[in-house]
């Protein structure tokens, strides 16, 4: 490999590259012409020997190479580190930064924990912080928190990404919700009436009609009728208050529609709702950061 001291720019060039996978994108986060990224880009190729970054079939951004994804986090690391030998970190100050948190939640956490946590920031005179809520695309979260477009995921234990750091934020209970004045009263279901309700359940692609409890019951001898599948969690509580159908989700989030919703204990045990916060390795030393944990889990802990 034929590299010298004039060509470690490339190197940050390269990492941004690889992270937007857009040259475009690239360019404008570098703050230098397209032009002269894809000169640099035709320079790294020939120095790794290597094509890097391919155009995608689609025609929309494009594709690492295998040696480039093998290249992307031992680079930004080797870069991360460069940085700190360079220069002190610099001391964190919530009164007087403008750091933006990116946190990725679906909308039922977002719902849960969002309003708290902004009110929480901005009462306490740090009006200069910005937080983002960005969706979590699991089969992705791991590439999110790389690229920094996430600083912050809070998902569910089986969403955790293998080797990332976490901190578990809340238990709650699974819960039964029904309309105000349903038919069937408001007693407490029995297994067998609860499997012939009509059922709605929040899927992650909006198309899934099978979940957690479903495993429940057939292990009960029993199986239930999903009639609706929903994307989004906060659609929920209106389907529910203007039909006859019923919802199993955690207490917390059905906690905020008592007057439109009757909340009852399910007739069958289940794990509890678990809520994790995951981050990346990086952040280990970034005083920031920790803040920022602190202040989510203060919020988790005041909006019971």
């Amino acid at each position: 490999m034929d590299m010298n001291a004039h060509d470690l720019p490339l190197l940050m060039s390269l990492s941004t590259m690889l992270d937007e996978r857009n040259i475009t994108r690239a360019a404008a986060r570098l703050g230098v012409s397209q032009p002269a990224l894809s000169a640099q880009l035709a320079r790294l190729r020939d120095i790794f020997g290597d094509q890097l970054l391919t155009p995608a079939v689609s025609g929309k951004g494009m594709v690492l190479t295998p040696r480039a994804a093998a290249l992307r986090e031992p680079l930004r690391q080797a870069l991360q580190n460069l940085g700190d030998v360079v220069s002190e970190p610099a001391s964190f100050d919530p009164a007087a930064t403008d750091r933006t948190f990116s946190i990725g939640a679906n909308d039922n956490v977002t719902a849960m924990i969002g309003a708290r946590l902004v009110s929480t920031i901005r009462d306490n005179g740090r009006s200069k912080i910005r937080v983002a809520f960005r969706g979590v695309n699991p089969a992705h979260l791991m590439d999110q928190l790389e690229s920094g477009e996430i600083d912050v995921a809070l998902v569910s234990q089986r969403a955790l990404p293998k080797g990332f750091p976490s901190q578990l934020l809340l238990e709650e209970d699974f819960m039964m919700a029904q309309r105000k004045s349903h038919p069937r009263g408001t007693k407490r279901p029995s297994l067998r009436e609860y499997a012939k309700l009509d059922h709605v359940i929040v899927s992650g692609d909006g198309g899934g009609f099978r979940g957690f409890v479903d495993d429940i019951l057939e292990e009960k001898g029993v199986t239930r009728r999903v009639a609706l599948s929903v994307q989004f969690y906060s659609v929920v509580p209106d389907i529910l208050a203007s039909t006859d159908l019923v919802c199993t989700l955690p207490d917390r989030f059905l906690n905020r529609y008592r007057n439109s919703l009757t909340i009852l204990r399910l007739p069958f045990e289940t794990a509890r709702f678990g809520l994790h916060a995951t981050w990346h390795p990086r952040f280990k030393h970034d005083s920031g950061h920790a803040w920022f944990l602190q202040q989510l889990s203060a919020c988790v802990a005041d909006n019971k």
